[in-house]
């Protein structure tokens, strides 16, 4: 709706669906999109009448200013569905208005709400088959806008492409994941882009996350520029140490992602009485509660992964295994957060949103 009047979306369905030749027990993250995708353009100054289009290739040319000056952001939320079908997100607000952060620190023209919401609804509506019910099944949905303006000067474009694409998910890391406290490298600094989705923080944190894995590690947790003395966020989650029964994570800065998991598991701490501290966390102090055996768990938090436990760490040459937890917080979180998105249990948050059939 926009001023009272429905929006008019173009769809265009796709002449058939792949679904039947995808195996939904078997998947890769990532790797399988369904069969219609989200198109906006920006031109003239604003967005266009969005369309929904069949999945597919799209055309740029090789100036657009995307490829030479990385104006690219992107967001991650999920859909689930219930057991009589109803289709669910998980506070898709919060991400839409991340997505809007990230786009005026790249100089993006802000998205409109009202498309935004409206389009993605009718995406998923169209596309809703691909939504598999059951604990651990759900629905990728992965927006973002790039820069389209053929040129190479280095001045923001006066062009942009908003599309959405889905792709259907079991969990995001299968296997142990262990971390290397970061020594050297750096994810972001103080007055930089670190808490934009912004393409290039992922492309840059490549390198230093492939010499970790030369290591044995499978991601690396990010210190602070400055000094490296105090840990931040891991490369694809939000971190969260506990130490005793007290939880423990960074605050959010200019240089760490406010991750919309990562606020839903503080709420859930407090709500269940789990003391837990957003403050600036020391390296020296989580190395020395590993070595006094104070340390109970390391747990990653993020969409695409949910709750994601941490087997061990490594710093300074030295690694640490971390013991099991018969009352493991990680399986808690998940646990409370699942039953949530899949509507198993009271929403007193308010963090469900239903999406209506059409």
């Amino acid at each position: 709706m926009k001023d009272g009047i429905p929006l008019e979306i173009d769809v265009v369905e796709a002449s058939a669906s792949k679904i039947g030749s995808v195996d939904f027990d078997n998947l890769i993250f990532g790797n399988i999109f369904t069969d219609h995708m989200m198109v906006c353009d920006y031109v003239n100054g604003e967005w266009q009448a969005p369309s929904i289009q069949p999945y597919g290739p799209i055309q740029l040319e090789p100036s657009a200013k995307v490829f030479h000056y990385g104006q690219a952001i992107f967001e991650g939320m999920k859909a689930f569905k219930d057991d009589e079908d109803q289709v669910w997100l998980f506070r898709p607000e919060a991400n839409f208005e991340r997505f809007n952060r990230s786009s005026k620190r790249l100089a993006i023209p802000e998205f409109p709400k009202d498309m935004f919401f409206e389009g993605l609804e009718t995406l998923l509506n169209l596309d809703r088959e691909w939504i598999k019910k059951g604990f651990g099944n759900s629905l990728y949905i992965r927006p973002f806008v790039i820069a389209t303006e053929p040129g190479v000067s280095a001045s923001p474009s006066k062009t942009y492409k908003f599309m959405i694409i889905c792709s259907p998910a079991k969990a995001y890391y299968s296997g142990e994941v262990r971390v290397v406290f970061a020594e050297k490298f750096s994810r972001a600094a103080d007055g930089g882009v670190g808490y934009a989705k912004a393409a290039g923080n992922y492309g840059a944190q490549f390198y230093p996350t492939n010499l970790a894995k030369e290591e044995g590690f499978q991601q690396i947790v990010w210190t602070d520029a400055n000094t490296h003395e105090y840990l931040e966020e891991a490369g694809t989650m939000n971190i969260f140490f506990r130490v005793g029964n007290k939880l423990i994570t960074a605050p959010t800065s200019d240089r760490i992602l406010d991750g919309v998991t990562r606020k839903s598991v503080i709420t859930l701490a407090e709500e269940f009485n789990i003391p837990v501290e957003v403050r600036r966390v020391k390296v020296q102090e989580i190395v020395e509660a590993a070595e006094k055996g104070e340390l109970k768990e390391i747990f990653g938090a993020g969409t695409a992964a949910t709750i994601n436990p941490v087997k061990g760490f490594g710093h300074a040459g030295k690694k640490f295994e971390l013991p099991e937890q018969e009352d493991s917080y990680a399986s808690f979180f998940k646990s409370k957060l699942m039953a949530i998105q899949y509507n198993k249990t009271e929403d007193k948050f308010g963090w469900r949103y239903a999406v209506k059939e059409r």
